[in-house]
């Protein structure tokens, strides 16, 4: 068999390491990285997870037992809280994984790789979903459906991406294995077979970008820019306030979401050079994947914010919780929904409530 050059390596090999950059970065000397992982992963994932629980968590409950998803936008806001709630149950087991090694074997690598994935595509779609339903709803005012048929038809929607984002992930619950690369070490990692190794993992990364990133940012930015030059047009009390938050869900999804998917795209373009990553490439796309990817797990815990809490539906059911836990009384309660009743005016028959979370 014919020999790359490198010493010990035969071509196969060294096709095979190529597209399973993973595996060769500890014949790199990226104790760095590792030693930089093990510190930062843990602490962060360890933040967003229980800051995420605790407002998704809040979401679940409240639609279930307040709102009772009497409409499309609950439909929504329920499922993007599961997807979002199912994604930060992964991350306690990439903490361990950061901090020491993966020590829960192949079928729980398969089934938390898979997992990811899934709540992963599925969070951006309904948010994608979100953002047409609210240009349905203020631009178009669409009325055609009684909100029956709205809502089955939602329903519908959300368990076609349920479906389709299990599908996407089917090479992350296929590929992926508990891999020794040291002696001492395991790690869970996608594992690409040597044949069409670059086309699978070109397409593993290219539809994460897609559906990942670029979909759903355009869906937002072409559906609320139209909205917002509705609002402007509008002469109603609460336009500035809705424009503010429409701005900040656009501003948010580009934080959080723009930099690992600008890592992701070189890493899709070294994928189709065909060229060995050197060990400076290695480090370095390291460091920005676990600094990047960290960010962008923090739009888990800000989507409750962004999407439910500014609403003043949700915060009345909030404060009937409190109410409820013996937080506040009564009478706090009624005087809260009292000032809420008189200071939300409608933006031409089109209330705060509704122009942020339509029907």
């Amino acid at each position: 068999m014919p020999v790359t050059g490198l010493p010990g390596i035969t071509d196969d090999y060294f096709y095979f390491l190529m597209f399973n950059s993973s595996l060769i970065s500890t014949s790199c000397g990226t104790s760095g990285v590792r030693n930089f992982g093990k510190i930062f992963m843990p602490c962060f994932y360890s933040v967003i997870f229980l800051s995420g629980l605790l407002g998704n968590s809040l979401v679940v409950v409240i639609y279930i037992y307040y709102e009772k998803l009497k409409t499309v936008t609950n439909i929504y806001m329920m499922n993007l809280a599961i997807a979002d709630l199912l994604f930060l149950c992964t991350l306690p087991f990439w903490a361990v994984d950061a901090h020491s090694q993966w020590i829960f074997g192949t079928f729980m690598c398969k089934l938390v790789s898979g997992a990811y994935t899934v709540n992963l595509y599925s969070c951006m779609l309904i948010l994608t979903c979100v953002s047409i339903n609210r240009y349905k709803a203020i631009v178009q005012a669409t009325k055609s459906l009684n909100n029956g048929k709205k809502i089955f038809h939602s329903k519908l929607i959300c368990v076609g991406i349920w479906v389709f984002a299990i599908i996407l992930a089917l090479p992350q619950f296929i590929l992926s294995e508990a891999y020794s690369d040291t002696p001492d070490k395991t790690i869970c990692t996608m594992v690409y077979p040597l044949n069409f190794s670059s086309i699978i993992k070109g397409g593993v990364h290219v539809t994460q970008l897609l559906v990942g990133f670029l979909i759903p940012f355009v869906a937002m930015t072409i559906c609320y820019s139209v909205i917002a030059k509705t609002l402007l047009q509008d002469k109603g009390f609460q336009k500035h306030k809705s424009l503010k938050i429409i701005i900040a869900v656009v501003v948010v999804f580009v934080i959080c979401e723009l930099p690992f998917n600008i890592v992701l795209l070189v890493e899709i373009l070294q994928i189709f050079s065909e060229e060995i990553p050197s060990c400076e490439y290695i480090a370095n796309t390291d460091y920005a994947i676990i600094v990047t990817e960290s960010i962008a797990y923090l739009h888990c815990c800000l989507n409750p914010i962004l999407y439910v809490f500014l609403g003043v539906k949700f915060r009345n059911s909030f404060l009937k919780v409190l109410k409820d836990a013996g937080c506040i009384s009564q009478k706090q309660l009624a005087e809260h929904l009292k000032t809420e009743c008189g200071t939300s005016r409608p933006v031409s028959g089109i209330s705060e409530t509704t122009s942020l979370h339509p029907l």
